[in-house]
């Protein structure tokens, strides 16, 4: 009987560590997305932890050093490595990406410090969740300079 209570207690608590882990992952899982495969979800995506990248557009920030919050817009830019590279490099794609009116756009805010790489054409990389009103709530923000990467453009040889 004893030993019966032991091992009750014994798969009880293997259950329960089981379900944490199980649980604390799916909390904490994201999935890396673009602003096109993000629209393209609609609704599914909204709620998700989500790692969305973008060019940033200079003319849409704004930050207020009172409450912290800082909003852009960012561009949609292709997250595959080597159609970036076909496509100019780095630098060039971000600059495409800002000129394009036609690009997929998102809203963003954040609440921190402004980034000092926080300028226009710069790469942001942003963790946070697309909520219903149509704006992406970044939790994180990680910047590129473009100018790190002007060596990368494809000089033309005329």
């Amino acid at each position: 009987m004893q030993r019966n209570k032991f091992l009750l207690g014994g798969l009880l608590i293997l259950a329960a560590v089981v379900y944490l882990i199980f649980s604390s992952t799916k909390a904490s899982a994201q999935r890396f997305i673009t602003i096109d495969e993000m629209n393209a979800e609609g609704s599914a995506a909204v709620g998700d932890s989500l790692r969305l990248t973008g060019a940033v557009i200079g003319d849409t920030i704004q930050y207020d050093p009172q409450t912290l919050t800082l909003t852009f817009e960012v561009a949609h830019t292709p997250a595959d490595f080597d159609v970036t590279e076909e496509m100019g490099g780095l630098a060039e794609v971000l600059h495409q990406a800002v000129i394009d009116p036609t690009r997929a756009r998102v809203k963003v805010v954040y609440i921190g410090v402004q980034p000092d790489l926080l300028r226009n054409e710069a790469q942001a990389i942003m963790v946070g969740k697309l909520e219903k009103d149509g704006i992406f709530y970044a939790e994180e923000l990680l910047l590129k300079c473009p100018t790190r990467y002007e060596e990368a453009k494809p000089q033309s040889s005329n």
